[in-house]
């Protein structure tokens, strides 16, 4: 159930991520990762000028010009990497599931907290609360808001203001540009843009496969995790196995007056199989409880985000059929093997 959590988690975190109406616009060659991209700064007013069924929000495109950027955050001495994305107010127009919890938007020497970066971060919550002075590239730097954006890697990550970033870091040039547009109609009109200005050396990709390219690739880890339960079961069931053999081998005698009074192998083969598949019922319900009041709603940190583990239903009922399975299972085996000698062997068993 911890695999099946853990999987479902990462891949529906990432893939609520996008917005199938948003475009990313990136440097050409750099469409795995966004982080690595380069596109010159202007990019979002030639793009403003240049392509139809952009969102208007107060008379204004919605398009925002962005820096990701992977730096160190220190907090009272305590340091660690962070997922740093530059922005401008019209951020919020594009990342619409983004909500400002407390405080407000940053301006300069400020910054604005995601409700989760602390556990990608390895700090308490209380040490990333608004007012809280952080360092940031050797800046010390005020926390104006905490945001969240449910189910996406977004509430994993610090935001800081566009212009500020670049001085931070010395850059002159973004990382992307996102364009969010009326209807997805429109993403050819981009495609077209962007393959006409050779001179930007731009590729547009939709925000949803960009988030779906980086799902696969984390594809590995997500079998990772499954190898290792597999692993693990495989380990437990012949533990299993070793104790319903030597529980029903001290049972044989019982087997064989049975069937002297009447019961069928059949029968008695059948109660077995009922037996081992209590056994697993029972085990199934203990993992409810561990799952469920232990590791429900545990955040778990990755590259670019947080995952929140969600034991639903159908992980429920995953875990349920499993412990019934491996009951039955697990208890063909031994009960063969008793019940395969003939009724004068059983007999004489001792």
């Amino acid at each position: 159930m911890l695999a099946a959590s853990m999987n479902q988690a990462m891949e529906r975190t990432l893939a609520q991520t996008g917005d199938s109406r948003n475009v990313i616009l990136l440097g050409a060659g750099s469409e795995e990762s966004v982080e690595r991209s380069e596109v010159q700064s202007g990019l979002d007013q030639i793009v403003a000028g240049s392509i139809p069924g952009i969102i208007q929000t107060m008379e204004k495109p919605a398009i925002s010009p962005e820096i990701h950027f992977n730096g160190i955050l220190n907090n009272n001495g305590i340091k660690s990497q962070a997922l740093v994305r530059g922005v401008r107010h019209e951020a919020l127009w594009v990342h619409k599931g983004i909500r400002i919890l407390k405080g407000r938007f940053p301006e300069s020497g400020e910054i604005m907290i995601g409700r989760l970066a602390h556990h990608k971060l390895g700090l308490e919550n209380s040490a990333l609360q608004v007012g809280k002075m952080v360092e940031l590239s050797g800046e010390e730097l005020k926390i104006s808001g905490v945001f969240d954006a449910i189910g996406t890697v977004m509430e994993a990550e610090v935001w800081v203001p566009l212009q500020d970033l670049m001085t931070y870091t010395q850059r002159d040039k973004l990382s992307c540009v996102v364009v969010a547009l009326a209807s997805t109609d429109f993403i050819p009109d981009l495609d077209a843009f962007t393959k006409q200005r050779l001179d930007l050396e731009l590729v547009a990709i939709q925000e949803t496969q960009y988030y779906a390219k980086m799902s696969r690739f984390y594809a590995p880890i997500r079998w990772m995790a499954w190898l290792c339960a597999i692993l693990l079961s495989i380990g437990a069931l012949f533990g299993g196995l070793n104790t319903l053999y030597a529980a029903f081998s001290a049972r044989i005698q019982e087997f064989g007056a049975m069937q002297a009074i009447g019961f069928t192998r059949k029968a008695i083969l059948l109660s077995l199989i009922q037996e081992s598949c209590v056994t697993g019922f029972i085990g199934s319900i203990c993992s409810f409880l561990i799952v469920l009041g232990m590791l429900q709603d545990i955040a778990f940190p990755f590259s670019i985000g947080v995952f929140i583990l969600d034991f639903n239903s159908p992980i429920l009922v995953l875990g349920l059929g499993t412990g019934i399975i491996l009951g039955v299972l697990g208890g063909l085996p031994p009960a063969w093997n008793c019940l395969r000698k003939s009724l004068p062997e059983t007999l004489r068993s001792s």
